[in-house]
Parts: structure tokens; C-alpha cells; sequence
């Protein structure tokens, strides 16, 4: 917990929002502004309508910078670059606008939105990352600088959502009762065994990632088809690019497994005995989507975890 912070909390608190006019008169006192939203930004940009997909959209950026993000506007904290690390240009409808981090660093989040406004948050997210929630967002650009809490620098990753069922704040649960919201499992935690990244196409097939399958989370908490215990994060998270070929998720060991999967879609597959064996699962994507699969792999019963594969191919049939 850190010490007199200015919080823009999400959901259950107050989202802090400075003018730019208050900004100016801040950068008086220090004479300067010392960050430039007009500078391209480092990691890139994107264009986003309402009701876009995937969801989330997620971008891996580096926080932090040289800059006391307290120079900036009031209630903003950490140490920012110059430069905003992310451009949004949204396009809005009736949904909220919803940005997070996920980082095993302390981050907070800037964000600089149409007409000059402030947008700033700290901890409002999981453990110490933000959580920022726009109930209604204005059309236009939103400048984003994720900034490292006391300096402490470090890789993390950008989301940023419309649907309440991917978040996970202080509460550790979703604010949307549909039976396959995101429960206790945390898709945006950092993978357990890393994240990988793919393209249609890849060699050598499969890819293969040696782990231990099981946790203390039961996988019917994010929705009633799915079976076995997991972990809160991810055991792996996979990067990938879709080409004609479909995309193929299974599971070797000589222990009863089962297989979890957030696609990039936002919705849940989960799969039992589907695979080769009578114990191993598999998953089959006969037209996959481009983007971020987060899997887990799980015990059926509870208790010790267990020795696994996890094998993933586009030429794989079941």
C-alpha cells in the first residue's frame, strides 16, 4: 500500500479529472510542462470504435521515465516519460472506456483525453497496478504514459476494455454476474511459464511448453462447462497471428488434465477429455482469431500439481 497517493478509483471509488486548464496552472508553478503529447507515441497507436474486438485490446510496453507525473496534474503520480507510450483514437458509443495494467512492477496510469482533460490512477486495479473507468467516454485522442511508482521501472502490459467482466480491481471479483465472467481466474497476470508468440505457419509444430498443470482455483467459477483446478494467472499467454489453418490446444500427461482458455474474443473454451487418451484435453480453433489466447492447464482433482505438456499446432487432428 503506498502513502499519500491522489487515486482515480474504478468502480468503487471517485475517477479524479483535471482540466487542462489545471494543468496549465500546475506547469506555471514549475514553469514547465514537462511531458508533450504531441510527440509520437513510443509503443505505438490505434484506432478503436465501440463494440470493438478483440476485447481487450493489450499492448506490452515499458513503464516509466524521467518525469515526476505530480508536475503534471494534481492526483497524478510516479515517474513518466516524456513521450506518451500509447495513442488511442476512440471512437465512442454507450459503453465505458476502461484502461488497466498488469505489471509485477508498481505502476500508475496518465492518461491525457480529448479536450485536454486529465485522467490519473494508482492502485486501483490488482495489487499495485491502476484501473481507470470512463463511464462516458468522449470521442477523440487519449494520450497513455503507464508510469513506475518510485521510479522502479519494468516490463508491463496495457489493456484496455468496454466490458466490466475483464476486470479484476480490489474487490478480486467482476462487477458483471454473467455466469462466464472472469471470476477468480486473472487473464491479465502474468502467465506462470511466459508468454509466446506465434504466427501462422510456425515451426517447429507443435510448440511445446513443459509445466505443471493444477492450482487451488476451481475452473467453474468462470463458467459451468469448464472442469479442475487452476491457478489465478495463466500458465501461458499466446501471442497469435491467424492465417488459413486452424489452431489447435491439447494437453500431455499421464495425470488427469484439463484445459481453460480466454480467448481473444473475451469469451471462455474449456475442454475435458477431448483429446488423444482418455484423460488429456484439447482444444480445436477451426477459424482462429488473431490475438491473445490466455490458457491454463488444470488438475481434474484437487490437490498436488502435476507434470504436463502443453502442445500447440495448427496441424494437429483430433
Amino acid at each position: 500500500m503506498k502513502i499519500g497517493f491522489g487515486l482515480a478509483v474504478v468502480a468503487c471509488g471517485v475517477l479524479a479529472l483535471t482540466t487542462g486548464a489545471a494543468a496549465q496552472d500546475k506547469g506555471q508553478k514549475n514553469q514547465t510542462l514537462t511531458v508533450d503529447v504531441t510527440l509520437p507515441a513510443t509503443f505505438g497507436s490505434t484506432r478503436l470504435s465501440s463494440g470493438f474486438t478483440p476485447d481487450p485490446y493489450r499492448v506490452d510496453i515499458y513503464s516509466g521515465g524521467t518525469i515526476d507525473a505530480t508536475t503534471v496534474a494534481n492526483g497524478c503520480v510516479g515517474m513518466v516519460a516524456r513521450a506518451p507510450d500509447f495513442e488511442l483514437t476512440y471512437s465512442a458509443g454507450s459503453l465505458p472506456l476502461i484502461f488497466g495494467v498488469t505489471s509485477d512492477a508498481d505502476t500508475t496510469l496518465v492518461i491525457n483525453g480529448p479536450n485536454g482533460r486529465w485522467y490519473c490512477d494508482d492502485d486501483s486495479g490488482d495489487g499495485t497496478n491502476p484501473l481507470m473507468r470512463i463511464p462516458n467516454p468522449p470521442s477523440g485522442v487519449y494520450d497513455v504514459y503507464v508510469g513506475a511508482y518510485g521510479g522502479n521501472s519494468g516490463s508491463s502490459q496495457l489493456y484496455i476494455t468496454e466490458l466490466e467482466s475483464n476486470l479484476l480491481g480490489r474487490s478480486g471479483s467482476s462487477s458483471n454476474n454473467n455466469t462466464s465472467s472472469s471470476g477468480v481466474l486473472d487473464p491479465f497476470a502474468a502467465a506462470n511459464y511466459g508468454r509466446v508468440e506465434l504466427r501462422a505457419g510456425f515451426t517447429p509444430d507443435p510448440y511445446q511448453v513443459n509445466m505443471r498443470a493444477g492450482g487451488s482455483t476451481d475452473a467453474q467459477n468462470v463458467s459451468s462447462n469448464c472442469r479442475g483446478f487452476v491457478s489465478r494467472a495463466p500458465d501461458v499467454e499466446l501471442s497469435y497471428t491467424a492465417g488459413s489453418l486452424p489452431l489447435v490446444l491439447s494437453v500431455d500427461s499421464a495425470s488427469d488434465t484439463t484445459l481453460v482458455v480466454n480467448g481473444p474474443d473475451g469469451r471462455w473454451y474449456c475442454d475435458d477429455d477431448g483429446g488423444n487418451g482418455s484423460l488429456n484435453p484439447a482444444l480445436r480453433f477451426n477459424n482462429p482469431q488473431t490475438g491473445t489466447y490466455d490458457i491454463w492447464v488444470g488438475t481434474y482433482s484437487s490437490g498436488a500439481s502435476q507434470p504436463a505438456r502443453l502442445d500447440i499446432s495448427e496441424l494437429y487432428s483430433n
